[in-house]
């Protein structure tokens, strides 16, 4: 039996074995899995059908993670605490981990970013984006335990590794790039500067990837939360970079500004602290150069690594973004310069 067949089989069995139905005549098809080495499989047509993950053997975290290995699966650790959050998550059905096999509720086909390109009014959907961010948020700061991401964090030298992620893939993989020792004594000096900044800011709950591939609309229009799987401890704005400097979404200056203020008045009205705009929003553009020139070295990675080049057309919106947030931060003017010299895309 083919793969492809024998996944199609195993699924239907998971199916059948979770809900006690006949499904073998069910169709099934595979669905879209973006960077992920899991793959998933749609059983069924809607509404009554359902979706199984398939993990592959000895699965590691997507992303690099602090930490030691999880004793519980982090996917059903994560789903069990946001839920019990209030944050809507698909529901898992079962979960046979010797087979690696795990029956989902299935939230249908509309992201985020499906809706947007379908014409959907953007401010609403990401105003409950946000309603929902600063909620979760919250609560979590409220509930500091109780799942595998309080275990492990985003420091120094996370942060730090996922910049060289950008020197390794973006600037000499990419561009073919070596820095001088000069150019080098410059960029070490400044990533050690970002990292040790951003690590020393508050951490709390942080599902990490929250973007617009990430937020399932459902048919009355409540957001679900899925890919939670790699969630960590991080500062309060990592999650609104995700968002709000989605490589797969652009938004406009006044909207990020709006909503970063949003998030800010809902986070306060959920039970947080109330935090100034100007700091606040300082740490996001640190963030953003961090977080975007790591996504941009990525993508290439995930090229030239997995074989998967389907990513390649969102690097330059990363790029823009760590452009227009080294705007925001002229004490990195130096280190924007040397970065420019081998990625133009970075120039001002």
């Amino acid at each position: 039996m083919s793969e492809p067949l024998e996944t199609e089989a195993r699924v239907r069995a998971a199916v059948a074995r979770a809900t006690g139905e006949d499904v073998s005549r069910a169709p099934v098809r595979r669905l879209a899995g973006h960077a992920s080495l899991r793959s998933y499989w749609r059983v069924g047509e809607r509404p009554r059908s359902h979706v199984v993950m398939v993990m592959p053997p000895d699965a590691k975290p997507e992303e690099v993670t602090k930490g030691g290995a999880p004793a519980v699966n982090p996917f059903v650790d994560v789903q069990r605490y946001l839920s019990g959050l209030g944050v809507r998550v698909p529901a898992i059905l079962a979960f046979e981990e010797a087979e690696g096999l795990m029956v989902l509720e299935d939230l249908g086909d509309d992201m985020l970013e499906t809706r947007l390109l379908a014409g959907a009014p953007r401010a609403r959907l990401y105003e409950d984006a946000i309603d929902q961010l600063a909620r979760l948020r919250a609560a979590a700061e409220a509930r500091p335990a109780g799942c595998v991401a309080f275990t492990r964090a985003f420091d120094e030298e996370l942060y730090r590794w996922e910049l060289d992620h950008f020197v390794e893939w973006g600037l000499e993989a990419w561009k073919g790039a070596r820095l001088s020792p000069e150019e080098r004594a410059v960029v070490d000096r400044d990533f050690d500067r970002i990292a040790a900044a951003l690590a020393a800011e508050p951490r709390g709950f942080t599902h990490r990837d929250y973007q617009s591939r990430n937020i399932m609309v459902l048919p009355a229009g409540a957001q679900a939360v899925i890919d939670f799987q790699d969630a960590l401890l991080g500062p309060r704005q990592y999650d609104l970079v995700a968002l709000l400097r989605d490589s797969y979404v652009e938004l406009p200056p006044e909207l990020i500004d709006a909503l970063l203020r949003r998030w800010l008045e809902r986070f306060a009205a959920a039970g947080g602290p109330r935090l100034e705009y100007g700091p606040f929003r300082a740490t996001f553009d640190l963030l953003t150069v961090q977080r975007k020139l790591k996504d941009a070295g990525r993508f290439v990675f995930i090229d030239r690594v997995k074989g998967n080049p389907g990513f390649l057309v969102s690097i330059p919106a990363s790029l823009r973004y760590v452009r227009d947030a080294f705007a925001r931060r002229p004490e990195l003017a130096e280190l924007q310069r040397v970065l420019a010299r081998h990625v133009p895309e970075l120039a001002p």
